[in-house]
């Protein structure tokens, strides 16, 4: 049996939906892209120009709820890599946007680079457990050109080979977005057929879709691009001061985007993916220290009762440098949203409510992920796990490390090995120094940067990159 965690029974997931309908029905939500409201007419919800709220009659919810596709795959330029939803599986997400980095060798918290931008994504490239990638960190960027966006969208796919996950708020870069991905993956069918690229929409909490957004998404129809819909409301600040309406509001927001997105696009493949989170009522700042997991648990519930694959959150932490505090909080809320077992789980790095990366946090997360990934694993139940012969054989009083199935299963599974940390004898600890884990953890990264390369584009399809940028670059008015 796998071992999982729910808060919500049936019958609440049923009543979430059904006051979500309503608050769609009355409330509504405020669409500030004019395409996004037209579409919305056109399909048959009510939409007021002046205030720009769009009312959903339920009837209309249940319809565009019934076009997304319930299971599908991520891609990406991996040979033979891909990522079935729905499946019964669960990958790591790395948490995009932290303006600041820790800088492993000097510990100093200071804005980040572009250097540290791509060792990041190496190091996610190199770890199996990370299946998709949102940018680690931002604000490196040196301008708004699309010469500089060509080269972000272009170092993302040279730097990681499975599945990219990003947004970005400018429709125009839309068209520079696609013909990266045309270049890299064999033009239109290939990333129809792939989906090595997905798009993050972010309603802003409550019931605001941004114009800039929604319509940047828009302008990427045709493509068969899977949406992540990640609302982040935060309770008793931007939704209301309980922690099941706080659930409501998220459920509302996601559902009101993808009726949008199967009123555009029908068809297309949607991640229910609302990151719930609670103010803290001593600051009013952001309380990132996991004490509401439950709310990102039912996040992932309300996927489930839709059939929709789901992205959930968790790891979360107010502390600003890997130690006690950041181990505490961010285990806490990785293990019971782990447990919730989504199809994929962000938040690898992030210190300091996401504002921060830390290269040695993500070494520590992989590594609880993984625990977190045996501890769903629960208890096989089969003719060869119980073992009765050898109990049989050895008797009372005896022991079992001669035995051929302790041998067997050490290899099989049953066990644990962690790849961090120290897991010898005190006496051996002293000899080496007392290590401390994050020492161990900052070896590692710089062993695998040291090592890993990223899968090659080729020189065919470089070639085309390079060329793209010149043509952005007489874009912006400057010279290849």
């Amino acid at each position: 049996m796998k071992t999982r965690i729910e808060v919500l029974t049936p019958d609440e997931r049923a009543q979430v939906h059904e006051r979500s309908l309503h608050v769609l029905k009355t409330v509504g939500v405020r669409v500030d892209s004019d395409e996004g409201r037209r579409i919305l007419r056109d399909a048959g919800a009510l939409v007021d120009d002046s205030t720009r709220i769009v009312r959903f009659p339920p009837a209309l919810v249940d319809e565009l709820l019934a076009l997304a596709p319930r299971r599908f795959s991520l891609g990406g330029r991996r040979p033979g890599w891909e990522f079935p939803l729905n499946a019964g599986e669960s990958t790591m997400c790395l948490d995009g946007g932290p303006t600041m980095v820790l800088d492993r060798h000097s510990g100093e918290r200071r804005p980040s680079t572009r250097a540290d931008w791509l060792e990041a994504i190496r190091l996610s490239d190199a770890i199996d457990e990370i299946g998709m990638l949102w940018s680690p960190v931002s604000g490196w960027l040196p301008d708004k050109s699309k010469s500089s966006f060509v080269d972000y969208a272009a170092g993302m796919q040279r730097a990681f080979s499975r599945h990219v996950q990003d947004s970005f708020d400018d429709p125009a870069e839309a068209r520079w977005q696609l013909e990266v991905l045309e270049i890299v993956f064999g033009g239109r069918d290939g990333v129809r057929r792939q989906h090595p690229y997905s798009f993050l929409h972010t309603p802003v909490s409550p019931l605001v879709f941004e114009g800039p957004g929604t319509d940047a998404w828009l302008a990427l129809r045709g493509y068969d691009i899977p949406l992540a819909i990640m609302p982040m409301p935060m309770m008793g600040a931007t939704a209301p001061a309980s922690m099941l309406a706080t659930v409501l509001l998220a459920n509302c927001e996601v559902l009101g985007m993808l009726c949008l997105a199967q009123a555009a696009e029908p068809g297309t493949p949607i991640i229910h993916a609302p990151t719930l989170a609670t103010m803290d009522p001593r600051s009013g700042r952001l309380a990132d220290n996991a004490p509401q997991a439950a709310l990102n648990i039912a996040g992932v519930e309300m996927a489930r009762y839709y059939g929709l694959p789901a992205m959930g959150s968790g790891g979360g932490t107010d502390a600003f440098a890997p130690g006690i505090q950041s181990g505490y909080e961010r285990t806490f809320g990785t293990v019971l949203g782990a447990l919730a077992w989504p199809d994929v789980m962000v938040g690898p790095g992030g210190l300091a409510c996401s504002t921060v990366f830390s290269f040695e946090q993500l070494m520590v997360d992989v590594e609880v992920w993984r625990l977190c990934r045996k501890a769903h694993a629960g208890i096989e139940v089969a003719d060869d796990r119980w073992l009765t012969e050898a109990l049989e054989r050895v008797g009372p009083g005896g022991q079992f490390l001669s035995e051929k199935s302790t041998r067997v299963n050490a290899r099989s599974g049953e066990w644990h090995f962690s790849q961090l940390g120290w897991h010898d004898s005190c006496d051996a600890w002293t000899a080496a120094g007392c290590p401390d884990a994050l020492d161990g953890a900052r070896e590692k990264v710089d062993a695998i940067l040291a090592a890993h390369r990223p899968l090659p584009l080729g020189e065919d399809v470089e070639g085309a990159l390079a060329e793209l940028r010149d043509r952005a670059l007489r874009h912006d008015g400057g010279s290849s």
